[in-house]
């Protein structure tokens, strides 16, 4: 809370600065999802960008619109979690998202240095570790100036994506030379690259429609905002990732190199290197717009489990001139800086187990609602009635499960051990307050 004496100005986000926000959360621009092309084939990467959003995203978006309706709070599915099964599974759908940020925060900032590199080589070593903490400094000192500036920046950095990944779009289809879905998988590839690695990193690309309830409370009327946000992300996001990688496939080919930045080289070879130098830039400003969302997003975790008592309650300090909770957000990058020489592609496949438990107790948790709480009120409901509260329920716990077995043994032991820390964090404080109530 702010100090007393001190008025605390929260400026709210309306209708348009909350879709760029969310866009910029889930989605970013096309690039990332390269990778998927070289693993499960192209066919299959098509098939995946089309069809994974009526079982992950889409679900996930209707319950969590149904959701912020019923209880718009700070701190969102973490709340919703609290209440609809208490404190233990409430405490760990926050740790396990509060973690799952760690691994994307630094990340981002490296993949943005990444990508500047191709314009400075020199940027390596300790030099490249400076621009990473620097990208992160910036967007820490935009995020303390609340959600509204955050939103400001975001539509700008989304601007600037859109415009040379559209180029590419329309002058692709102006030099189609070959079948975007031939093959449909690669050929003597194992198994679970096909089918398992290919779908965690489809059920990345399509998370987090759930995470930017924990900003509810920054929102101007979140009951009305939320479900109309939604309803223009989720299409939004699955043409932001179909539309380029169709238009890449058809006119550039080249399947067997599609690998992290290839969107870069598929420019080129459309377009000539004007676009593809302002492909690559966009790539970087893309990353550099996710890491201001994921800034957002995942700091008014440790806030809101502060404000309940999990977490030091220095967390719940806030801006005494923006309103905002500066020092939950220092904190947390202070965090993304010291793990900012990790890469996100060995990452993905640990995060995916963290965002997949999060996911599922959240569409649980709207489940358990309707039934323990039909009281609250509700501005939008999940259509469909019980097949409906079932669709959105049992699809995206299919797809974690399915998912989560196809993964390789670096993730299953990444993933496991990522996961038991929350338990393991939770006795240790539930002990501890008990020793200090005696």
């Amino acid at each position: 809370m702010a100090a007393p004496g001190t008025t605390s100005a929260l400026r709210k986000a309306g209708l348009f600065y909350l879709v760029f926000v969310m866009f910029s959360y889930t989605t970013g621009g096309p690039f990332g999802l390269e990778d998927m092309v070289t693993t499960s084939g192209p066919g299959m990467t098509l098939i995946y960008l089309l069809v994974l959003p009526f079982f992950w995203c889409i679900p996930v978006s209707l319950v969590s619109a149904e959701l912020t309706t019923a209880m718009p709070v700070e701190g969102g599915f973490y709340r919703w979690t609290r209440a609809a099964f208490g404190d233990f599974w409430g405490f760990l759908a926050g740790w396990w998202n509060w973690s799952a940020s760690f691994l994307l925060g630094g990340a981002y900032a490296v993949l943005f240095t990444d990508y500047l590199v191709y314009y400075f080589p020199a940027l390596t070593g300790w030099k490249h570790y400076l621009v990473s903490v620097a990208l992160i400094a910036l967007i820490t000192w935009v995020n303390v100036h609340g959600i509204q500036m955050v939103g400001q920046v975001a539509t700008a950095l989304e601007i600037f994506i859109f415009v040379p990944v559209a180029t590419m779009i329309v002058m692709a289809a102006m030099h189609w030379h070959h079948n975007p879905f031939v093959p449909w998988t690669p050929p003597h590839q194992p198994t679970f690259k096909i089918f398992g690695v290919g779908l965690a990193l489809g059920l990345w690309l399509y998370s987090g429609y759930e995470q930017l309830s924990t900003v509810a409370e920054e929102v101007e009327n979140p009951q009305r905002a939320y479900p109309r946000a939604l309803a223009l992300v989720v299409p939004l996001s699955i043409a932001a990732y179909f539309l380029p990688t169709l238009a890449g496939l058809g006119s550039a080919g080249e399947w067997q190199n599609w690998h992290t930045g290839f969107f870069s080289d598929a420019a080129r070879l459309i377009g000539g290197p004007c676009l593809g130098t302002w492909m690559t830039l966009a790539a970087m400003v893309a990353n550099a717009a996710l890491l201001n969302s994921t800034v957002l997003t995942t700091t008014r975790m440790p806030f809101a489990m502060a404000e309940d008592g999990y977490l030091p309650h220095l967390l719940t300090r806030k801006h005494p001139t923006y309103g905002t909770p500066w020092l939950a957000i220092v904190v947390s990058a202070v965090i993304y800086a010291l793990l900012a020489w990790q890469s996100l592609a060995q990452l993905i496949s640990v995060y995916i187990w963290l965002r997949s438990a999060t996911t599922v107790l959240t569409v649980l948790s709207g489940w358990k609602l309707r039934r323990a709480r039909p009281d609250m009120a509700r501005t939008f409901v999940v259509p469909g009635g019980s097949a409906g509260l079932i669709y959105v329920v049992g699809a995206p716990v299919i797809m974690a499960i399915v998912a989560l077995l196809g993964g390789d043994r670096f993730a299953t032991v990444g993933g496991v051990i990522a996961m038991a820390l929350g338990p393991v964090v939770y006795l240790i404080l539930k002990t501890r307050s008990a020793g200090s109530a005696r």
